[in-house]
């Protein structure tokens, strides 16, 4: 499965080292790039799903790196970062064509839903048939419609059992706790609990597992969770 990939464009090295390993951590590739102008280059080399682009770079502004892209025709949704949350600066970046703004210091569980909500708007918007489809022997999902192919055929999936398809497929073959699938799947619902995880699982087996009481797919790990293994299918 093709991951999404997202641009960082950020001077301050730990900031951009945290918002590259979370999103890492959440499935996407990511390229970073500490100016304007290297990012230009970077963009040069191929396209990308989402910029997050900070307001104050040295050279050319984070503003005027969006004012020109936008110029160009290109249409990348564009998240802006930076300290200055006041409305003037919001509304100027809103203005040269950016699609969201994010005010420092920013919580990375919304730094993370905003970019989903980017990428699966700007999806939708360009009205073509996604490429990021999860097969899974004669059974299919489409990640971003949310249509799926399944044992009990076509369903529309919700957008936390896609949330964890994603996880799981990020992961492949890895072990995953159910601690860890709640912070990076759940991390912003207010009350979810272990037995949450394991009902999910249940629902994508029933779903997708040629027997889902004996699962090749999404298997338990007794004591310390779940391991997905897109390797086990035919």
């Amino acid at each position: 499965m093709e991951r999404r990939r997202v641009l960082v464009v950020e001077d301050d090295t730990l900031v951009s080292d945290m918002v590259r390993l979370n999103l890492e951590h959440a499935g996407y590739a990511v390229d970073a790039e500490a100016s304007a102008e290297a990012a230009l280059v970077r963009l040069g080399k191929g396209p990308v799903d989402l910029l997050i682009l900070d307001l104050m770079l040295p050279g050319m502004e984070g503003v005027a790196l969006v004012e020109q892209l936008r110029a160009a025709g290109d249409g990348t949704p564009v998240l802006m970062l930076t300290a200055r949350g006041d409305t003037a600066t919001k509304v100027r970046s809103f203005e040269r064509g950016a699609d969201d703004f994010l005010s420092k210091p920013f919580a990375m569980p919304e730094l993370l839903a905003r970019v989903n909500a980017l990428i699966r708007r700007h999806t939708t918007s360009r009205g073509v048939p996604s490429s990021r489809m999860l097969r899974l022997a004669g059974l299919e999902v489409n990640l971003d419609t949310r249509e799926a192919l399944t044992s009990e055929g076509k369903v529309s999936l919700s957008e936390k059992e896609v949330a964890l398809l994603e996880y799981f497929a990020a992961h492949d073959g890895e072990l995953l706790s159910r601690t860890e699938i709640l912070e990076n799947v759940w991390g912003m619902d207010s009350f979810p609990t272990s037995r949450t995880v394991d009902n999910y699982v249940l629902r994508l087996r029933k779903l997708f597992e040629p027997d889902p009481e004996n699962p090749v797919y999404f298997t338990t790990v007794r004591g310390r969770g779940y391991r997905y293994v897109r390797a086990g299918a035919a």
